[in-house]
């Protein structure tokens, strides 16, 4: 499967696996347990946290079918996601506004200029201010 056996001893260890079989102080796992490795090794490269694997197998009715489990992970998988690319995109847009209004001559400069607009919450707004206001002998203009 391509897992460490440290990885399948924590997995057993916080309660993700039950505890294997002992066969001359060697430990013996049935297919099932191939079965739920499986889905723990797709549900991390899909980002899922131990937490939320835990729920998967845990945080349901015993009746519930495994596509409803699924189907409810992965709503709120989405919407974590689409959050996390919004912040990207801000990210990515005030970076680019850096790139081209930042006017400043020396990191002190852009240090306080970000330091005087901290509370406000708009760093793109200190932006915008130092570069209409220009610098002059090393201190912002007022």
């Amino acid at each position: 499967m391509g897992l460490r056996p440290s990885a399948i001893r924590y997995y057993e260890q916080i309660g993700l696996l039950p505890p294997a079989q002992r066969q001359s102080g060697q430990r013996r796992y049935d297919r099932r347990v191939l079965y739920r490795l499986a889905i723990i090794r797709r549900a991390r490269q899909l980002g899922f946290t131990l937490p939320e694997i835990r729920y998967l197998f845990f945080g349901f009715r015993d009746v519930t079918r495994a596509s409803e489990r699924w189907r409810t992970l992965s709503k709120r998988k989405l919407a974590d996601l689409e959050q996390l690319m919004n912040g990207i995109k801000t990210v990515r847009w005030l970076l680019q506004k850096l790139m081209t209004r930042c006017r400043c001559r020396t990191l002190d400069q852009c240090g306080q200029a970000m330091f005087q607009n901290m509370n406000s919450g708009v760093e793109e707004y200190a932006l915008a201010r130092t570069a209409r206001r220009g610098v002059q002998g090393g201190a912002l203009r007022t």
